[in-house]
């Protein structure tokens, strides 16, 4: 069976002065909650995609989404779509090593192996600085 590529609930957002914004997803009965709005859209689409990559893990069935004009609020609350790019959060959760081919020039790679330089966790280290993961 082909998996769902990109998933999109309604999370309703619960402002309250003096409080961080509350988050539920009252489809998946799941919250979180953020310090700001950034935040908390950060946050909320953090936990869809470990919500529902756990419930595709287990086999379990993923509920439709309620229509987001169906949504029911109080005074002080905001219905959001928050949306989760399946593949990233599916591969993100694969921590198996993958072999990979790089060209340097023959004096650096001397001098890396004078100093015992482990070129694979240099090669992670600078990846996760320029994809800014660290």
């Amino acid at each position: 069976m082909k998996k769902v590529e990109r998933y999109f609930y309604p999370a309703v957002f619960t402002y309250v002065e003096g409080q961080e914004i509350a988050v539920d997803f009252p489809d998946l009965h799941v919250a979180t909650s953020g310090k700001d709005e950034e935040d908390a859209l950060l946050s909320a689409r953090e936990l869809l995609g470990v919500v529902l990559a756990g419930m595709e893990e287990d086999g379990e069935t993923i509920p439709q989404a309620t229509p987001l004009h169906e949504v029911v609020l109080e005074s002080n609350e905001r219905a959001v779509l928050v949306d989760v790019y399946m593949p990233s959060i599916r591969l993100a959760n694969i921590n198996r090593a993958v072999h990979r081919t790089v060209t340097l020039p023959a004096w650096l790679n001397s001098a890396a192996l004078e100093k015992n330089i482990n070129f694979s966790q240099v090669l992670q280290e600078a990846l996760k600085k320029q994809l800014n993961l660290c």
